[in-house]
C-alpha cells in the first residue's frame, strides 16, 4: 500500500499527537494562585450583580415614570387613543 507524500511528509498516517500524553498528571498550580484567581472572579461577579441591581432600578424607576406620563396625557387628551408600548 502506498501513503501519499505532501511536501516530504506523511499524509493520513492518523491524527496529530498531543504534546501531553493523556495519562499524564496534569501540571502543578499553587493553591494559592488558584484561590488568588477565584476571588478575583468572585469580586468581579459581585460587582457585575451590583451593576446589573442598580440598573435593573434605573429600568424600574423609567418604567413607572412612563407609566405616569401616560396617565397624564390621558387624562389631559381623554379622547385621543394613545398607542400601548410595551416594555423592553
Amino acid at each position: 500500500m502506498s501513503v501519499p507524500r505532501k511536501k516530504g511528509r506523511w499524509v493520513g498516517l492518523g491524527r496529530r499527537t498531543r504534546s501531553v500524553p493523556p495519562s499524564a498528571p496534569p501540571p502543578f498550580v499553587d493553591p494559592e494562585v488558584l484561590t488568588a484567581q477565584l476571588k478575583n472572579k468572585d469580586d468581579r461577579i459581585s460587582l457585575l450583580e451590583t451593576q446589573m441591581a442598580a440598573q435593573q432600578a434605573g429600568y424600574e424607576a423609567q418604567r413607572r415614570l412612563n407609566q405616569q406620563m401616560m396617565e397624564l396625557m390621558q387624562r389631559m387628551y381623554p379622547n385621543e387613543v394613545f398607542p400601548n408600548v410595551l416594555d423592553p
